[in-house]
């Protein structure tokens, strides 16, 4: 939660830091693709997105969207997140067509996953 404060006041060294640290408490006690992991590899990747470090946002990023993959079911909304995460680094990045890659992949989760009528 420090680190989601953090992140939220634009002060990302120190988010990154308590995200780090939360990560670091959680390897202690689970195994390496455990799915709790994927969040705070999540949050960080966010971090290091908005500090515009994006191969350190990709690299977070793809360690949560992995354990996402072994851990969730193919149309699971966390996975259509989790390419979305990638989509916008990748945009942030002007790599549009990767970025178009990634919001297409998270788009055919979401119209499977949801109503037709939802917002997202």
């Amino acid at each position: 939660m420090l680190g989601m404060m953090k992140n939220d006041k634009g002060q990302y060294t120190e988010a990154a830091s308590f995200y780090e640290m939360s990560l670091e408490i959680y390897r202690r006690t689970l195994p390496e693709y455990h799915p709790s992991l994927a969040p705070t590899y999540g949050n960080i990747g966010q971090v290091y997105n908005n500090m515009g470090d994006y191969s350190k946002a990709l690299e977070f990023y793809e360690k949560s969207h992995k354990i996402c993959e072994k851990s969730l079911p193919p149309d699971h909304s966390d996975l259509a997140i989790s390419y979305g995460n990638i989509g916008q680094v990748y945009n942030n990045m002007g790599d549009y067509s990767k970025a178009l890659e990634f919001y297409e992949k998270s788009l055919k989760i979401r119209e499977k996953a949801l109503p037709s009528n939802h917002p997202h």
